[in-house]
């Protein structure tokens, strides 16, 4: 099973110049083994908008940058970056983070519980062990997004942080609905990237 290790996350930080979690929480209250695991994907307006993608595993929130954000299609198929887990308390975190790693604005485009749908040659097996195999599928339970997305490791260019994020063909599919582009707000706070620019800035 892999080891989730927040360093990286506490590293790529300066807890002086940033409003983002500390990390220093590092495990969701539920512990390893929650029942109902959340996912969240929050809007990140930085150098290049993109969305991260992030699930509950093992009490952290295993991550993806998504430069095109999730698609309904499950036809397209979208570039999903592996990047440091994230604590469990990020998981709400809207804000404008100052000047350095990750400078810009973030809100939380859509959250909810996921199930977890993977199997190995027939067998159901744990998030863990799929992200260890490099291949997950997921039921979503959100506001914007439903039904079950499969993330598979492609090592693209000979990078293992390179995987695919699809839409399994299911009834959340939706080949016209295009919630990236036209649903822009926060689910927590109704708010969009260029709100909270104003607000913080």
């Amino acid at each position: 099973m892999a080891e989730h290790d927040l360093k990286e996350y506490r590293d790529k930080r300066r807890n002086s110049t940033t409003s983002e979690p500390s990390g220093e929480t590092s495990t969701s209250a539920e512990g390893v083994g929650a029942v109902t695991p959340v996912f969240v994907i929050h809007r990140h307006d930085a150098t290049n908008l993109h969305f991260d993608f992030r699930l509950e595993i093992d009490g952290v929130l295993v991550s993806w940058a998504v430069p095109k954000g999730p698609s309904l299609d499950p036809s397209t198929k979208r570039l999903a970056h592996r990047t440091e887990d994230h604590p469990y308390d990020y998981a709400d975190f809207e804000g404008r983070i100052e000047e350095g790693y990750g400078a810009g604005t973030v809100i939380v485009w859509d959250t909810g519980t996921f199930e977890n749908a993977t199997e190995i040659d027939g067998d159901e097996v744990s998030a863990s062990q799929g992200l260890d195999n490099g291949h997950l599928v997921v039921v979503l339970h959100g506001q914007k997004l439903a039904g079950a997305f499969a993330l598979t490791q492609t090592k693209m260019n000979g990078d293992e942080a390179n995987w695919l994020l699809v839409k399994v063909d299911d009834s959340g599919a939706d080949r016209r609905r295009r919630p990236t582009s036209t649903q822009n707000e926060s689910v927590l706070s109704g708010r969009r990237n260029q709100d909270i620019a104003a607000d913080e800035h």
